[in-house]
């Protein structure tokens, strides 16, 4: 027998998994989030959950937000079980299965004047985001783009706006007008510096339309910066099955992650906060030195072998990591171009860290996969591995396997595998970004015309003569040669 979930079945919930030990009904909320995804919910939700379970601060519970057409279907699932999630934590020798009830509402996806109410709403003391790496209108090095259509439009018609930031402004505006002390805005997204980058879209739509809000902005209200961790994969029929199958729930939208998860935070808050260092956040000064050691050594990881295993027509992350020449080239990637320029991080060595990324990246249970790695490249790239390029460049170091990534990148947006296999993509600049692959194959240099995510770095000579003789190679002689000649040390020319 299996049982739908909802706040009624709680109870057959609970003979396989764990459930609240908290009244749903005590809680108010002080959150609203945008961008209610998996990642949300098996982290900063299980925080959120765990606290509420210890008895404290039921005023902190989430009401989603949205303005996708992906949102709507969240929303649609989620309410028909009463906005609760069953998260299944999977490690090597576990599987475990809890229902989470941080999340009351979600208000009606891209309904501006029923979300800035809320945002208005004196009780709502933070806005919190995931709204991935591509949602924060900027560009390769990081500024923030007032020029985007979506920006612009805003700043043309802020009462009536369309972009999370749009609406961030206008409930602030709403909060200033009414006198009542503005939210702290908390980004939760793989950005470095996700709380200045949140802060400067923000600046930049108040200032197209109200320049006096801008600064009041600015003067009164927190952004904190945050390092957030956990590996979640995608959802698809076979999760919700095996959920079905293994615990007996029926959810419409369950969430899969690793055991381990990790919130490095600022300590910024404009109208307190929930006391989320009871439950594992760690709350710090400065969050650089985490953020960059995740963001290079972890993210940039997953980018690094998302390429070479598509193109070698490997489905899942931990089959990657078994193969030998992937794992191979990891490794001396990391120990050779990002951890070496990675600033040190207190209490913590980055080599431990590392081999803490190869054990995560090894779990079959996690069943991630390499189309979730490789998409969004044109976002991902600028942000987890460009930055360790320039940074080795500007330090007179070479950049023979970090050139590499790039041409594998490159590689596979010549839309086939090795084999011959037509990829698919999953990119806002996909057809741009193919056209330019296949003229690579001739002319490398077409591939590095996009400023938008390459800046400084595509006018480097030694980036541009490696990136050059890696696609050659790539092309000559395929993946698993290219692989070998770079373990061997003989891909630089």
């Amino acid at each position: 027998m299996t049982c739908k979930l909802s706040l009624a079945t709680l109870p057959d919930a609970a003979k396989t998994a764990e459930i609240p030990a908290y009244d749903r009904a005590s809680l108010t909320a002080g959150i609203v989030h945008f961008g209610v995804g998996n990642f949300h919910r098996a982290h900063q939700a299980i925080y959120l959950d765990d606290l509420f379970n210890q008895g404290k601060d039921h005023d902190w519970a989430i009401i989603g937000a949205g303005i996708l057409p992906s949102d709507v279907a969240m929303r649609e699932k989620l309410a028909a079980q009463d906005f609760l999630t069953t998260v299944v934590e999977q490690d090597n020798n576990k599987t475990a299965a809890r229902v989470t009830a941080p999340m009351v509402d979600i208000l009606p996806v891209g309904d501006c004047r029923a979300i800035v109410a809320k945002l208005s709403d004196p009780a709502i003391r933070i806005v919190s985001l995931t709204i991935t790496e591509g949602g924060y209108f900027i560009d390769a090095s990081g500024k923030f783009d007032p020029s985007h259509p979506a920006i612009a439009a805003d700043g043309k018609n802020p009462s009536e706006p369309k972009t999370v930031f749009g609406l961030i402004v206008a409930g602030l505006k709403a909060r200033k007008e009414k006198g009542i002390v503005p939210f702290t805005v908390m980004s939760c997204d793989n950005i470095p510096h996700n709380g200045a980058v949140t802060r400067n879209a923000v600046l930049g739509v108040a200032e197209l339309s109200d320049p006096a809000l801008a600064v009041w902005i600015k003067e009164n209200v927190a952004f904190p910066n945050a390092m957030v961790d956990r590996i979640t994969p995608a959802t698809g029929q076979r999760e919700i099955d095996f959920l079905n199958d293994t615990f007996g729930i029926e959810d419409n939208w369950p969430v899969y992650c690793e055991e381990f998860k990790q919130w490095v935070l600022e300590d910024k808050f404009t109208a307190g906060r929930p006391a989320l260092d009871k439950v594992g956040v760690t709350f710090v000064p400065d969050v650089t030195p985490y953020e960059h050691m995740k963001i290079r050594i972890l993210n940039g990881g997953h980018a690094a072998i998302a390429y070479p295993a598509a193109l070698m027509d490997i489905h899942f992350v931990h089959e990657a990591m078994e193969e030998p020449l992937i794992r191979a080239f990891l490794a001396k990637l990391e120990n050779d171009e990002i951890i070496p320029i990675v600033p040190p991080v207190p209490d913590t060595s980055l080599k431990d860290y590392f081999a803490l990324i190869e054990r995560r990246l090894l779990n079959p249970k996690i069943a991630d996969t390499i189309p979730r790695l490789a998409q969004d490249g044109s976002n991902r790239q600028p942000k987890f591995i460009l930055p360790s390029t320039l940074d080795n460049l500007r330090q007179g170091r070479d950049v023979v396997g970090l050139s590499l990534v790039s041409a594998l990148w490159c590689r596979y947006f010549a839309g086939t595998t090795d084999s011959g296999k037509e990829i698919v993509f999953n990119d806002a600049s996909a057809d741009l970004l193919h056209a330019a692959a296949l003229k690579a194959k001739d002319d490398p240099a077409a591939f590095l015309v996009f400023e938008g995510i390459f800046g400084e770095v595509s006018q480097s000579d030694l980036f541009r003569k490696r990136f050059a003789h890696a696609l050659k190679t790539l092309w000559e002689k395929g993946t698993r040669a290219t692989l070998q000649l770079y373990l061997d040390g003989k891909l630089a020319v």
